[in-house]
């Protein structure tokens, strides 16, 4: 069985208890992408185009801070990464954390929450961060039980 990590951002809580579920589905650690200033309210307003997330999205090369890097990648072959759907991509803290660490020859799961949308241009936007990693559309996971993430994890035969 490969070594495996599950590496999630959440803004408001709601990717974190999935995360949290497909650790333990998975068998795999558990590691928060944190920011090091955090996102508030006001921050996450999408109707304000000149909130923080907003202003973000718009500037494909936003490389929001992390608050640590101690992520031990080299000590996993799968990584599950998990965050909110934004705009229609992953944050852009995603792209801070793949060029934060070296990702060559790891298998990247995708897995997202969103309160609408679907994947969108997620991997297309990811793949040049980490580009020797395989990286993989995984599922939207909003509503997943533990019983429907352990069967979508064995049936990835990872």
């Amino acid at each position: 069985m490969s070594k495996r990590l599950v590496a999630y951002f959440s803004a408001s809580g709601v990717t974190e208890r999935v995360a949290k579920n497909l650790a333990e589905a998975a068998g795999a650690d558990l590691y928060e992408i944190k920011p090091k200033v955090p996102y508030t309210n006001a921050d996450l307003n999408w109707n304000n185009s000149n909130s923080r997330s907003s202003v973000e999205m718009r500037d494909k090369t936003s490389r929001p801070e992390l608050a640590d890097k101690n992520a031990k990648i080299a000590d996993y072959d799968v990584i599950f990464l998990g965050f909110p759907i934004w705009w229609y991509v992953a944050p852009t803290i995603i792209n801070t954390f793949l060029e934060s660490y070296d990702f060559a020859n790891k298998t990247i799961i995708l897995f997202a929450t969103s309160g609408g949308s679907g994947f969108g241009k997620a991997v297309e936007g990811l793949k040049p961060s980490a580009p020797q990693a395989t990286i993989k559309e995984g599922k939207l996971l909003n509503r997943t039980s533990l019983n429907e993430l352990k069967a979508w994890v064995e049936s990835l035969k990872i």
